[in-house]
């Protein structure tokens, strides 16, 4: 049985001041928002969020942006979020971007144990900078180390009570890897059943990489809604 916690900010109390948070979803599908949002009223400070993007302006990590609550970020998109792009330019916060791809494979490669590997995208680029590259049958390489985080808070669909994890279509993204490479992995689930009920064939984390749990309703908001005129 994993630790089923009552409240969200429960779930989150000791999360601290300079803390590494890898957050799940793409734009802003598969956020854990009620975890997110726990964490802005904690007003924790210096945090580290390793996340493909930060959200936008009034939702998801814009929310902890906005508060400065966030130092760095390790993420492969900033393009929807103003509030981003102006602390960046003002230099109140630091930003390394990742390729998307080199992002997701230091995720899966920290939750893996492996502690680096080689990639060919980013030689030749400021991407490679300080990095050792290395040639491979006749192609060069950049040596990128693994990704691990204090917590991870990640996002499902359904879980039960052993916390093994359901996502929702899309909303696997990040969500998968990053369960995998937190120190303590926080799930925000929409159901909780009880442990059998779930489709051993159709987990897509199980229960050993996630240490909590707490249910809640997420808002879903669309980040940029599109229909016909």
């Amino acid at each position: 049985m994993k630790q089923i916690h009552s409240s969200f900010d429960e779930a989150v109390k000791d999360i601290k001041d300079g803390s590494t948070l890898m957050v799940g979803g793409f734009g802003l599908v598969g956020i854990p928002e009620n975890l997110i949002l726990a964490l802005v009223e904690s007003n924790v400070r210096d945090l580290t969020v390793i996340s493909n993007n930060c959200g936008v302006d009034d939702w998801g990590l814009g929310l902890l942006l906005r508060n400065k609550q966030i130092k760095k970020v390790i993420g492969s998109y900033v393009g929807e979020n103003k509030e981003f792009e102006r602390q960046v330019l003002s230099g109140e916060i630091e930003v390394e971007l990742v390729p998307q791809g080199t992002l997701a494979e230091k995720i899966r490669a920290g939750g893996a144990g492996i502690p680096a590997f080689y990639t060919p995208a980013g030689v030749g680029t400021s991407i490679a900078e300080g990095k050792e590259v290395r040639e491979f049958n006749g192609k060069e390489y950049l040596l990128e180390e693994a990704l691990i985080a204090d917590f991870s808070l990640v996002r499902a669909l359904k879980a039960d009570k052993m916390g093994n994890l359901v996502y929702n279509k899309t909303a696997q993204n990040f969500n998968p890897i990053m369960a995998a490479a937190g120190r303590v992995t926080i799930a925000e689930v929409e159901e909780l059943v009880e442990t059998g009920d779930l489709n051993p064939n159709r987990i897509h984390t199980p229960s050993i990489y996630v240490q909590r749990l707490v249910v809640g309703t997420q808002q879903k908001r669309i980040e940029r809604l599109t229909v016909r005129k």
